[in-house]
Formats: C-alpha cells, sequence, structure tokens
C-alpha cells in the first residue's frame, strides 16, 4: 500500500510542478553516464563493427546495473531508518520519472508558436522534443510532429514506468528509464550508431513491448471519455498499428491518428537523411494547432486511465493475497 501510495503521490506532484528547468535529475544522470560510456567505449574500439558491438553490450549492462541498484540501495537504507522515509523517497523517485506536465509543457509550447503565427519558432520548439529535422517542415507537419511525439512518449514516458513501478517500484522504474534513454541516445540505425546502439535498440523494443499495447487500450478508453472519435481509433489501431519502423511507437500513434482524424508517420529526415515511414491514419481532417490541445487531452485522460486501471489491480492483487 506504501508503494502505490508513492506512485499516486509522485504522479501527482508532476501533475502539479512537472520538470523545472535548472532542478537536478537524476534521467540526466543516466544520459551524462551513457554519453561518458559511448566516448570511452568509441576511443577503444574504434570504428570495428564486432568491437563497437561488443561495446554496446558492455554500455547496456553498467547503464542497466547502475539504474537499478542505485536508487534500490538508497530506498533500503532508507528504509532501515524508517519507512515513513522510505515512502517519502521514493514518491520523489517516482515524480521524478514521469513526465506527463513537462510533455504537455513543450507541446504545448509549439502550439502557443503557431497560434502566434511563428512558424520559425514552432519549428525550433519541436526540435526540442523530436529525433527529426525541423527546419523545414510546414505548419501542418510541425502540429503532427508534436502530436507523434505526445502519443509515441504516452507510452514510454508515462504509462511504461507507471507499470513497471506497480511491479517493482522506483528501482525497476529506473532500469527501464535506463534502457529508454540509451535507446533516444545511441539506439538508431544510421552509420555512427548502428553497431554500439544496436543491444540498446533491441532491448528497449523488449521492454516497451507490452506497455505500447496497455496504453494504446488505455488512450482507446481515453478516446473515448474526451469526447473524440473511440470508434476510429480502435479501426486505425487494428490496421496500423504496425505502420512503423519500431514494433511498439505506432501502437499509440495509431490510436492518436485514428481519434484524432489525421494522417500521421510518413517520410522524414533525420540527422539530414531521408527515412522513409508509413503513414498511420487517415487524411479525414488538415492538422491545426487545436490538435495539439486535443492530443495533451488524450495524453492526460490516457495517464488517469492507466494509474487507475493498475492501482485496481494493485488493491485486487492485495486483497486476494491478504
Amino acid at each position: 500500500m506504501m508503494l502505490l501510495g508513492a506512485i499516486v503521490c509522485g504522479f501527482l506532484l508532476d501533475l502539479a510542478i512537472g520538470d523545472p528547468h535548472g532542478w537536478p535529475h537524476p534521467i540526466i544522470l543516466i544520459g551524462n553516464l551513457i554519453s561518458w560510456l559511448e566516448k570511452r567505449v568509441r576511443a577503444v574500439c574504434g570504428t570495428d563493427p564486432d568491437k563497437l558491438l561488443r561495446g554496446g553490450f558492455i554500455i547496456v549492462v553498467v547503464v542497466c546495473f547502475l539504474s537499478f541498484s542505485v536508487p534500490y540501495l538508497i530506498l533500503l537504507a532508507a528504509g532501515t531508518v524508517h519507512p515513513w522515509l522510505r515512502f517519502v523517497i521514493e514518491t520523489i523517485m517516482c515524480y521524478q520519472i514521469f513526465c506527463t506536465r513537462s510533455l504537455r509543457d513543450e507541446s504545448m509550447k509549439v502550439y502557443d508558436a503557431l497560434e502566434a503565427h511563428d512558424l520559425p519558432l514552432g519549428r525550433k520548439m519541436l526540435s526540442w522534443i523530436v529525433g527529426r529535422d525541423t527546419a523545414e517542415l510546414s505548419e501542418e507537419e510541425v502540429i503532427k510532429g508534436a502530436v507523434e511525439t505526445v502519443a509515441e512518449n504516452t507510452a514510454d514516458g508515462i504509462i511504461a514506468p507507471m507499470l513497471y513501478m506497480f511491479i517493482g517500484g522506483a528501482p525497476l522504474a529506473f532500469l527501464y528509464k535506463g534502457i529508454n534513454t540509451m535507446d533516444s541516445m545511441i539506439g538508431y540505425k544510421d552509420e555512427k550508431f548502428l553497431y554500439i546502439g544496436r543491444y540498446a535498440a533491441k532491448l528497449d523494443d523488449i521492454a516497451n513491448y507490452i506497455p505500447a499495447r496497455i496504453c494504446a487500450f488505455c488512450m482507446m478508453a481515453a478516446s473515448f471519455f474526451t469526447g473524440l472519435d473511440a470508434k476510429n481509433a480502435w479501426i486505425i489501431f487494428w490496421r496500423d498499428r504496425y505502420h512503423h519502423l519500431s514494433p511498439n511507437s505506432a501502437q499509440t500513434e495509431s490510436v492518436a491518428a485514428g481519434a484524432l482524424h489525421l494522417m500521421l508517420g510518413g517520410d522524414h529526415y533525420y540527422f539530414g537523411k531521408l527515412v522513409h515511414k508509413e503513414t498511420i491514419g487517415d487524411d479525414l481532417e488538415h492538422a491545426a494547432s487545436l490538435h495539439i490541445k486535443q492530443m495533451n487531452l488524450l495524453m492526460y485522460f490516457t495517464s488517469i486511465t492507466g494509474l487507475l486501471g493498475f492501482s485496481l489491480l494493485q488493491a485486487v492483487y492485495l486483497f486476494t493475497a491478504g
């Protein structure tokens, strides 16, 4: 029950204050660790594919071990002092893992720029939250980019860590965030990261496989509660949920595309190179800045739906086990 309380309180803290700029954050520490390890591996392995592959495996092992063991030992030490100290620290850890408020705030910067008819600023704001090149995007492409990143990050930034919290508390959620951060930093398929990031990318696909699908069903339920097109979300999900290079990303993007009547996906440039992707959804509406607000509302309701669902399952488990 204390774990359940820590998760709920952490989630509410995230909704209330988000991630203020300048505050210390453990995910930044994980990112710095990954960056340092990558430099060391490249210095030792050079450009040899086999060595880079083995070096990438070492990065995965080290990051996973530290991402789990450090918060585990902190909570273990806190628990020996007093259970309530452990509760407070785990609440703070859960709060730091969630990104609901920051995802909304960062995507709304794109919305605000477009509402002010400042497309260059909108492109710049989008570049902070997506990996694609944004300098030449049209207004409609900027809007779709914001919608896509909110839809995808609802899964790997909220529902996935939430699921792992309920299973193994903050340490397991931090382990997941370590995996996810590795994927976002080195899990690309271009020439630079093809070998050094292969294990990180594969592990991220595995870690997100179940959470992405849970999130998709939570999002379909949320589309009904928010008055969006839940029926079309269901149809597009079953039709387009694998229209992506990742086995997981289109799970939620397809739901969002159906609910909002947008066509997402398609070809985009990454680091100056054109990457071909299938489209997701049907072009039933012209993309407007309002769709960013609608996507954020859908993201909030999806998060709450997931929290209530996991909490109910946890309560049933505790009741039957007791």
